[in-house]
């Protein structure tokens, strides 16, 4: 098995936590000890204590993590934007080198780490989301929506990760909302990559816990 995963996207809003929540939730139920991490979350509400990110709470609910939130996820803005520019907002400069020390493993866990929008999507000053998985050195998980459209954005994501000199665990076509019948976005793929291409959690979890 590798050592952990990167979750990311073709864009924002394609349901990465979601899928990451449920992986979790099989993973841990299968007894690994999984360290999670979001460094950075924009978007948060104002609660009581600061900022709430509200995807990072739900990681570590999933992967029942007894870490802070604060170590989960460090830095957190509000506005709904990408990081880089939601912390500019507030007049603070978000580094690539702050992500990767927020992502350094504890002990020997197997991590999870999900990242902010789509694979090219900036998520530090000096770095995208690419630049932060490639330092890591983790393996890719792709959250795609299950729509028209998903094969050209896949493709280009899965050779971005390629460049990069990157694995691909798999490529989770989720069916925000239920595509039409016509299209069979998972044969498609399935046509022009290796990828392993899947639709249901158990599936990606055997997966991920045969790598």
């Amino acid at each position: 098995m590798t050592d952990g995963l990167f979750v990311t996207g073709t864009d924002t809003g394609v349901g990465k936590t979601w899928v990451a929540c449920r992986l979790l939730r099989h993973l841990v139920a299968r007894g690994m000890a999984v360290q999670v991490r979001k460094p950075v979350e924009s978007g948060c509400r104002q609660g009581d204590a600061g900022l709430v990110p509200a995807d990072a709470l739900a990681l570590k609910q999933a992967a029942g993590s007894d870490e802070p939130l604060a170590a989960i996820c460090p830095y957190r803005y509000a506005a709904a934007a990408s990081p880089p520019r939601a912390a500019a907002l507030v007049g603070e400069t978000l580094q690539l080198r702050d992500l990767l020390d927020a992502c350094h493993p504890q002990e020997a866990r197997w991590r999870l780490v999900e990242g902010a929008g789509g694979f090219c999507s900036p998520i530090a000053g000096d770095g995208l989301n690419a630049d932060l998985a490639a330092a890591l050195g983790l393996a890719v998980l792709v959250v795609a929506p299950d729509r028209l459209g998903a094969v050209n954005q896949v493709l280009l994501t899965l050779e971005a990760i390629e460049r990069r000199g990157l694995t691909t665990t798999a490529v989770f076509l989720n069916a925000i909302a239920p595509p039409p019948p016509q299209l069979n976005n998972a044969a498609e793929l399935r046509q022009w990559t290796c990828v392993p291409v899947v639709s249901q959690i158990p599936a990606l979890a055997d997966l991920v816990v045969s790598r």
